[in-house]
């Protein structure tokens, strides 16, 4: 089937933000001969830190990988070790221990910027745009529509693709929805060698990650590849949590001195995981879009990832991401106007993400568990049935 067109020249796409979902849908398109412009504020690839390891699931991120011809290159990068899991309870005691079969690729891990790197580096050159921030963008309500960046350049197209994740540019342009505080906040740490320089934890996390938690805190350890190990420490706690203390984001010591008062009575074993991180605490507030959330079709404008649907992290976001790319970018191919493209796409996304945030809406407290319960539950392995229960 012929690719989109508008009249009888290709349509014109522009994909704003390089991230997973955004890139999948420019390596679909390209493989099908459209044309895309990528616009990414980053200035290039190494600006920023992508964030730590996560999974991907046969029916969604590696469905869209295997569209975009990436699924064993994927699999070259991936560590399948990673899918181990353990919980601990705050004394210190292994609850859980749940090893993976030999071959299982249910949910193999890979670093964020290892992913993302697969996706640029399959790309045309000259795809991405980088240093190219976005101010905002028009619908003009006839089938068009103008980027407007911080340059003062603008830029027409016939499809705007919001793929810049929750503090989205894009989204107002259909959308007057915005992220609001979930009441919880991840504060991350980082272990670098962690085998040679910090083998009890680990040892305590083993091959994948561990959980440990009660109902008022937990700790969430990752392994990343190279030696790396993150740890999420997880509370319920007002935004300004640290100006209450007296603290401020580069005061480690005050902050590790808080959060052992926050976690007074857990084991030395386990508190090894909040006091003897490599560098700075990271403060990550936990956002979410309001639950569900759609917005009035436009012709010309559609969103993907978490610019459509913010959610606490239960193993889902860049998953569905990149199958929203995926869908996108096989809508895209398979119609005759990008009109007839977004009807096709929002038809299958907007249910189907309205169901999990709706299932996920007001329980981002599902990340605190009292750490006896067997089982556990960690970011990357929650159902939205469970999570509407209360329970995994």
């Amino acid at each position: 089937m012929s690719p989109t067109t508008v009249g009888s020249n290709p349509a014109r796409i522009v994909i704003v933000g390089a991230g997973p979902g955004g890139l999948v849908c420019a390596r679909i398109l390209q493989r099908h001969g459209i044309t895309v412009t990528v616009l990414e504020r980053d200035r290039d690839e190494s600006a920023r830190n992508q964030g730590g390891t996560l999974d991907l699931h046969p029916d969604d991120g590696q469905l869209a990988l295997r569209e975009a011809g990436l699924l064993d290159d994927f699999f070259a990068l991936a560590r399948l070790e990673g899918q181990e899991m353990r919980q601990l309870a705050p004394d210190g005691e292994l609850l859980v221990r749940r090893l993976p079969e030999p071959g299982e690729t249910s949910a193999p891990e890979i670093d964020r910027g290892q992913l993302r790197g697969l996706l640029l580096h399959s790309l045309e050159p000259g795809t991405v745009q980088w240093g190219r921030a976005v101010q905002t963008v028009v619908d003009h309500q006839n089938g068009s529509a103008t980027v407007l960046l911080d340059d003062e350049t603008a830029i027409e197209a016939d499809l705007v693709v919001g793929a810049d994740g929750g503090n989205s540019r894009v989204r107002p342009a259909v959308s007057d929805a915005v992220p609001v505080y979930s009441g919880v906040d991840f504060l991350e740490a980082w272990y670098d060698d962690v085998d040679r320089r910090h083998p009890e934890i680990a040892d305590l996390v083993g091959q994948g990650s561990a959980m440990v938690g009660d109902a008022d805190g937990a700790l969430f350890a990752q392994r990343n590849s190279g030696g790396h190990l993150r740890v999420y420490i997880i509370r319920r706690r007002p935004l300004d949590w640290m100006a209450r203390h007296g603290l401020r984001p580069g005061d480690t010591d005050g902050i590790r001195a808080q959060l052992l008062r926050d976690f007074d009575g857990w084991s030395p074993e386990v508190l090894r995981f909040i006091t003897a991180n490599d560098g700075a605490y990271v403060d990550r507030p936990l956002f979410v879009l309001p639950a569900p959330h759609s917005w009035p079709r436009s012709t010309s404008v559609t969103l993907v990832g978490d610019a459509a649907h913010l959610m606490p992290p239960a193993g889902v976001g860049v998953n569905l991401a990149l199958l929203d790319g995926c869908d996108l970018a096989l809508a895209l191919v398979r119609t005759a106007t990008v009109a007839e493209a977004i009807a096709a796409y929002e038809a299958t996304m907007l249910p189907r993400s309205a169901a999990m945030a709706t299932a996920l809406d007001g329980h981002a407290d599902f990340l605190l568990d009292d750490g006896r319960q067997p089982g556990g539950r960690e970011p990357g392995d929650v159902s939205p049935q469970a999570v509407s229960a209360g329970r995994r």
